[in-house]
């Protein structure tokens, strides 16, 4: 076989394996979360006894796009020279449970807490400031005039409501 035609065939290959694989998977952008399993499997066999089993999920944080600059009448620069960048994330979520030795009472074999990944919106520092001028005046013959200059810094924003479940009963 020629290596054109192994060429040919490996890229038709790959191609088809990347349009099966983008066929069954989705990306981890459009789930907003990965999956992590712990595998204690293997452990629970050497040991000879139940395990706990825990899993998580980690948040794929992604950046927004910052507003445009906004003019505001009597200022000569924008109202938030440097924007606040928004970012979209979560929280990591946890998935636990664990057997118990019968130690509340028979009806209870397991404790579980599940806190599954919530998100978190945020918004980074900015920055605001004005110059030293005013806008020109026309009773000035169009000069500006002074003024004192101005300076704000923007403070981050924080949001986010996670929640979680701890419960104890029966059955692994």
């Amino acid at each position: 076989m020629k290596s054109t035609t192994r060429g040919t065939l490996a890229v038709v290959v790959a191609g088809v394996a990347a349009a099966v694989g983008a066929a069954t998977a989705t990306p981890a952008a459009a789930v907003g979360t990965v999956p992590v399993p712990v595998p204690l499997g293997g452990a629970e066999t050497a040991l000879g006894m139940k395990l706990p089993k825990v899993g998580g999920e980690l948040p794929v944080p992604t950046t927004g796009t910052p507003e445009g600059p906004r003019f505001v009448r009597g200022r000569l620069l924008p109202q938030d020279v440097v924007p606040r960048l928004p970012v979209h994330g979560g929280l990591p979520g946890l998935d636990a449970r664990a057997p118990l030795a019968h130690v509340l009472d028979d009806g209870f074999d397991h404790v579980a807490v599940e806190a599954p990944a919530s998100d978190v919106r945020a918004l980074a520092p900015g920055l605001s400031a004005d110059g030293p001028l005013t806008a020109p005046k026309p009773g000035n013959a169009g000069l500006p005039g002074l003024k004192l200059p101005e300076l704000g810094v923007l403070g981050p924003v924080l949001r986010t409501a996670p929640t979680a479940d701890l419960t104890a009963g029966p059955g692994l």
